[in-house]
Formats: structure tokens, C-alpha cells, sequence
């Protein structure tokens, strides 16, 4: 997919007359989820704001005789006067009575199996209220066949996001959720500047009474700031304190004037009445089409924008040896000999609840023609492989947490990721892909880590927003198991449009940055209090020139935050996804307390303590050759080290010290970074077959040290 030059109007903006339009991927045919409410009719307006066309509304309602049912997902009150709001935007409105229960409340909705497992209506939960959704939307499929995405309100709550995100993905639509995660004071102001005239119709928090229903936002924004301060509410009514109705915003053509209404106590407290508004008769007047600037939130924040200026020092092309183009092989040579990299094994390593398989990529029982093997069918095969191995070791696929994916060619990405997508359902696992030159005709490569722990969650935020990238894919942003947390490889996508912002490799890298942030704090915020210690990271580059400067953007990234570098490996690849220059891939530690083990804990203390690390590095010389390492390991046993051989020439099978090879043994997961074959196989060779950990090779056009130190092979153990 390609983004358009950015800067320019969007050639077609929304009818409503909504200001500066800006360049999107593509302009899509939407449907707003509309409540009524200030949440749902304001984030139409973004929708505009891209170019996106509205087609008509959706609602669901309660059962006839009801104003308010009690709902976990939808507002309900206020569906008296939900004819005029669609009428107020100028479109149709599709209803469906609410029929489902919250029977499915967890932090996941439905199944984590793929479409190659289970067919859409089986992903769902029979008799769940999200259900309804599902059916509201498909009618409007029906109805409106060139609907594309779905204008979701929903600001914080995760529980809404999920189950709306998942009906969206049965069904093929895009979900448009820019009010995700935005700070609620910022927001309220926004919408109080941007002409929203929004009433309170229910109360049902501290401090709010029945005598402020019907009041607008502007005249009560003092009160619910001061609620704020005092009882830590929230300003935009997230936690439940108010609904409200919308009565004119920037997407409306007429304005709503309300003419008799009724207020229904619905329960008297001191503290925090329930009352809401009965709507009972309700006019349309005209408004004048205004030319109205959507305000938007910067795109990188303070902190990014001081990354992106960090001073570069002239671009610095680095080396690249001989042998280190012998990595480069043509993918259709004349008479295909399998390099011995196609025939390096895939190696399993079982450490307690946790499995890595190594090195997967198609391996036909007999000679083939490989000219016949489509890219689906080697996709297939690898998945197929990796099913098997997780059978046998008491695993599943739905226990992935991380999958790397090497492709020969981003060409071949479309192909690779439509067999990979039919695996995978609700929260699957983390991703990471870049394009490397694999020894032909290998053309699909994985390396996957899994935990078959219970407790595992995800973060799979799929709507388009102002927060990070979407993961519209079948990959999610974060995993966590056994206290450990994956985050995706991150590029720098402009998250409401999702187009490469290409400026320069600085702020490539600050927005790439700012993305894994973003994603850690929202993790950390929806699943349980855990302050993270950064375990290990990859930086990729596009090419050897950049592995310097990314060095120096990581160190300042770091700097700001005033902690140290985990053990990370700085690699050049063939190429990354979008035509980006960098992507930025996180594992973390959650540093949560956990109870000593039996034998060390007294008999009078027995409060769980946070984990004590260690941080050791080491250097190796012989002759010309170079070892070096960084480890960084817990108390709970948690290890990750990063190793870097220099000079090898042809010396990496003796080039280890026991100390490093004890190490590199007894991991689970070692990921081989190499820029010369001999080199990596002989480092296959040093490993040994005794304890051999789950290994991936990873051919490389450079691999550095964060200080810019040029390297022949690197290898990143974990556990």
C-alpha cells in the first residue's frame, strides 16, 4: 500500500463542509455506531475530517416499553430521540432490538482460532448482546454493500473496543475510533471548542444531580473538571457518571431543539443520584453549513519531537566486507542448489511452560520442483510445521505469544499474510516481519515462541485513532505470559491514516519509539499495575548506512527516559514493511513482585518483593577476533544476552568462551544475526546439538552495537 504526498487536500471532502481534509491511504464508505451521545456524533466528525464518507447510522435498542436497559456495551438511554439525531445528520438509520446478554465479560471475546479452524459465526459467543452488533452490522451490509469501515465512539473502554473490533473483523470492516485513548480533559475542551452542544440526559456519579440533566457540556465543563480534580472522575463520563445527548455538532446539517422532556428518578442518593431524561418531544431547525477546523493532536508528542531533533553526525556508510555479500543469492538461479542454510534443521527448545521452534520454513519429504510451490503452500507448510510442534509438545497455536516472520521480498508479504491471517482469531500473538535474503528457494522463514501458561492476555487495538498503528492484521501490539510482554515490531505509521511518515531516519525512529510506549502504557494500564523493565530489543534498518545513527537515536531515546539499554542488536535487512527505513521490536519484563522461593523465604516473611537484576558484560580477544556480550538477568530466573563476534574469519566454531556458550546453551529462544553463511554455520556447529536452544537464522546486509560498532554475527539469547 502507498501513501499520497502529504500536505495536499484530499480531493473529496466531506459533504458537511468539514475543513481541511488531509491525505488518507484510502477514503472509505462508513457507518457511525450512533448512541446519541457526544462520543459516537463526534467522532464523525474525524471520520470527515480524513475524507471518509458517511452512508447512513446504526443502533441498537431496548426491548419496546423500555427507555434504559442494563447494558456492559451499549448506551440505551436517550434511544427516544435517536430518529432525530440520524435525521439531524442527514441519513439513514438502521435499528435492531438488543436481544443478547453480557454473557462473554472477560477481557476477551471469542474464540482465539482462525477461519482455517472455525467459520465467522463460530468465532462469536452464542447469546451474547455483542451478537446483536454482529447482526446490526451484517443488515447493514445488506443494505448498503459499499460500506467499508465502522465510526466508533468508544474513548477508554476496552471492553467495548474488543467486542466492536471483533465484529468489525468478522465482517471485513475497518473500524474509525480516533477518540481512542485521548486525555479526557483535552478532549472535552475540544469538543466544547469545536461547537458541540451536547446535554446531560443521566447522572450517575458523585457529584452530579438530577438538576444538571439537560445542561450542555460548556455550562457544565467547571463542575466536571472540578469532579475530576477532587474525586479523580472522569471528565468525558468514561467511568459511567453521565450520558448525554447531542443536540448540534460539526457533522450536523440541522440542530436539534428538544420541547418537552421528562426526568425519571431512577434511584435518590446524598452522593451520586441515578435520574436520567425522558425525550418526548423533540424539532429539527436549520443551521448554517459552517467551515469548522477539527482540532487534532499533535503527531509526535514532546518527548518524540526532542528524539527526532537529536543531532546526527554526517551519514556514516559502513563497511560491508566481501563475504558479506555473499549472503545475497539470486532467487531463481538457473540450476537451484540448496545452499546449506535450506537444509539447517528446525530446533525445538521446551523450558518449563514455554516452547520456541526455531528456524521454521518449508521442508518437502522428497525432491520437488520448487517452481511449483507457490508462496501459499510454502506459508502453508510452515504453519503446518509449527502446528505439529506445538501437538507434540502439549501446546496449540492459540498459545503463541510471538511469531518472527522472514520473507524473502515484501513482494510476497499479501500472499504470506492471507495464509497467516486463517490461523489466528481474538488476540493473536506479536509480530515482527522484515525481508531478508533467505537462501533459495526458501522464501518463508519463522521463528515462534509460546507459552502454554493460562493467564496469557493480549493488547489488539484494530480501529484507525490518533494513539499508535492500528494492527488491522492478524498480529497483536503486546502479549503477555509468565511475566513476560511482547511488543510488535513498530514503524513509523501515522496512526489516523496510516501512511509511512518518511521525513528523515530520526523521526522515523521518535515516532517508532513513541508507538512502543504508547502500547506499553496502554498494556499496562488494562492489565493490572506492573512497571516493566525493558528485557531486550531489535532495531532494524533498511541498510547498513543507517545501523550508526539508529544507535545514536536509541541512546537518546533512552537518555530521556533515564534508564539503561537492555541487551539489543542493531541489524540491516533487504528490506522493511512499507518501505520504512526503521522498525523498533520490545521485550519486556513486567518487574512484578512474586512470592521467594520456599527454600529461601523465612517463616515470618513471606510478602512478595520484586525481582533483583543483574547486569554483566564481558569481551573475549583472540588474535583478531573479537567476542562481546551484554546480560541482563532477574532473580526469577529471566535471562537475555546479546553477543557479537567481530573479525571472525572463519574462526566463530572456537571463538566462544565457556562462560558464553554455557549461556547460549541453556536459552531458550537464539536468534542468529549474521552477515556471512560459513560464519552462522559454524556458530550452529559451536552451539552443539546437547541443549540446544530453539534457533533462528537471520541473514543481514550489517549488524551493529548500539554505538555504532560494526559486527560479523550477533546472536540474541532469551531465557
Amino acid at each position: 500500500m502507498e501513501g499520497g504526498e502529504r500536505g495536499c487536500d484530499f480531493p473529496r471532502v466531506s459533504p458537511l463542509q468539514v475543513a481541511s481534509a488531509p491525505v488518507f491511504l484510502s477514503a472509505m464508505k462508513f457507518v457511525a455506531l450512533l448512541s446519541g451521545g457526544k462520543d459516537s456524533c463526534y467522532n464523525i466528525a474525524h471520520c470527515h475530517k480524513y475524507g471518509h464518507e458517511l452512508l447512513c447510522a446504526a443502533t441498537l435498542s431496548p426491548p419496546h416499553g423500555k427507555d434504559e436497559i442494563d447494558s456492559f456495551m451499549y448506551q440505551t438511554v436517550g434511544q427516544d430521540a435517536i430518529e432525530i439525531v440520524a435525521q439531524a445528520l442527514g441519513i439513514p438509520l438502521v435499528r435492531r432490538i438488543i436481544e443478547g446478554q453480557a454473557v462473554e465479560q472477560g477481557s476477551e471475546y471469542g474464540t482465539r482460532a482462525g477461519t482455517s479452524q472455525v467459520t465467522a459465526e463460530e468465532q462469536g459467543v452464542l447469546g451474547d448482546e455483542t451478537e446483536d452488533m454482529f447482526e446490526l452490522l451484517t443488515q447493514v451490509k445488506r443494505q448498503f454493500p459499499d460500506v467499508q469501515a465502522v465510526s466508533v465512539g468508544a474513548i477508554l473502554s476496552s471492553y467495548q473496543r474488543v467486542r466492536v473490533e471483533h465484529v468489525c473483523r468478522r465482517l471485513g470492516l475497518t473500524p474509525l475510533s480516533y477518540l481512542w485513548q485521548r486525555d479526557q480533559v483535552e478532549l472535552l475542551q475540544e469538543m466544547v471548542d469545536s461547537g458541540v452542544n451536547a446535554i446531560l440526559i443521566k447522572v450517575a456519579g458523585i457529584g452530579l444531580t438530577p438538576q444538571h440533566l439537560g445542561k450542555s457540556l460548556a455550562e457544565m465543563q467547571p463542575t466536571l473538571l472540578k469532579l475530576h480534580r477532587l474525586y479523580g472522575a472522569h471528565p468525558c463520563g468514561e467511568g459511567g457518571e453521565y450520558e448525554t445527548l447531542t443536540l448540534d455538532c460539526p457533522s450536523f446539517r440541522q440542530q436539534i431543539e428538544l420541547l418537552e422532556t421528562e426526568t425519571v428518578i431512577h434511584s435518590d442518593a446524598s452522593f451520586a443520584s441515578v435520574a436520567y431524561l425522558r425525550v418526548k418531544d423533540a424539532r429539527l431547525i436549520p443551521k448554517e453549513v459552517e467551515h469548522i477546523e477539527i482540532p487534532t493532536p499533535p503527531m509526535l508528542s514532546p518527548e518524540a519531537r526532542m528524539i527526532a531533533r537529536t543531532p546526527l553526525s554526517p551519514r556514516h556508510r559502513l563497511t560491508i566486507s566481501p563475504k558479506s555479500r555473499q549472503i545475497s543469492v539470486s532467487p531463481i538461479p538457473p540450476k537451484p542448489v540448496a545452499p546449506r542454510t535450506y537444509a539447517a534443521p528446525t530446533t525445538v527448545c521446551k523450558k518449563g511452560h514455554w516452547l520456541n521452534i526455531g528456524n521454521v520454513q518449508h521442508r518437502p519429504p522428497t525432491e520437488e520442483n520448487h517452481q511449483q510451490v507457490t508462496i501459499e503452500m510454502e506459508a502453508r507448510s510452515c504453519f503446518e510445521a509449527v502446528d505439529a510442534h506445538l501437538h507434540d509438545h502439549g501446546f496449540a497455536l492459540a498459545d503463541i505469544a510471538q511469531i518472527n516472520l522472514f520473507i524473502s521480498s515484501m513482494d510476497i508479504f499479501a500472499s504470506v499474510n492471507a495464509i497467516y491471517s486463517t490461523y489466528f482469531g481474538t488476540s493473536p500473538p506479536t509480530r515482527a516481519c522484515v525481508a531478508v535474503d533467505l537462501p533459495s528457494p526458501t522464501r518463508v522463514r519463522l521463528d515462534v515462541l509460546a507459552c502454554n501458561k493460562p493467564n496469557r492476555t493480549a493488547l489488539h487495538v484494530q480501529g484507525l485513532s490518533y494513539w499508535a498503528p492500528a494492527n488491522i492484521g492478524p498480529y497483536s501490539q503486546a502479549v503477555l505470559n509468565d511475566d513476560l510482554v511482547f511488543v510488535s515490531g513498530q514503524i513509523a505509521l501515522n496512526p489516523p491514516t496510516m501512511t509511512l511518515i518518511n521525513e528523515s531516519l530520526a523521526v522515523e525512529a521518535a515516532l517508532s519509539f513513541q508507538h512502543l510506549d504508547r502500547v506499553v502504557e496502554a498494556f499496562q494500564s488494562t492489565t493490572g499495575s506492573w512497571s516493566g523493565r525493558a528485557l531486550c530489543a531489535v532495531c532494524w534498518t533498511a541498510g547498513p548506512e543507517d545501523l550508526r545513527d539508529a544507535g545514536v537515536l536509541w541512546r537518546a531515546n533512552l537518555d530521556h527516559k533515564g534508564i539503561g539499554s537492555p541487551p539489543v542488536i542493531f541489524a540491516a535487512v533487504k528490506e522493511l514493511p512499507r518501505g520504512a527505513a526503521f522498525e523498533a521490536q520490545l521485550t519486556l519484563h513486567t518487574n512484578r513482585a512474586v512470592l521467594r522461593a520456599q527454600d529461601d523465604r523465612d517463616d515470618d516473611n513471606d510478602d512478595p518483593e520484586e525481582p533483583k537484576w543483574v547486569v554483566s558484560v564481558g569481551s573475549h580477544r583472540v588474535g583478531m577476533l573479537d567476542v562481546t556480550w551484554s546480560n541482563l538477568e532477574a532473580s526469577d530466573g529471566v535471562r537475555s544476552t546479546a553477543v557479537f563476534v567481530r573479525g571472525a574469519e572463519g574462526q566463530v566454531k572456537t571463538c566462544f568462551p565457556r562462560e558464553v556458550l554455557d549461556i547460549v546453551r541453556n536459552s531458550l529462544s537464539v536468534r542468529l544475526f549474521y552477515t556471512n553463511e560459513d560464519d552462522a554455520l559454524q556458530c550452529v556447529e559451536a552451539i552443539g546439538s546437547s541443549c540446544k536452544p530453539g534457533t533462528t537464522l537471520i541473514p543481514c546486509s550489517g549488524i551493529a552495537t548500539a554505538r555504532g560498532e560494526e559486527m560479523d554475527l550477533a546472536l540474541l539469547c532469551l531465557m
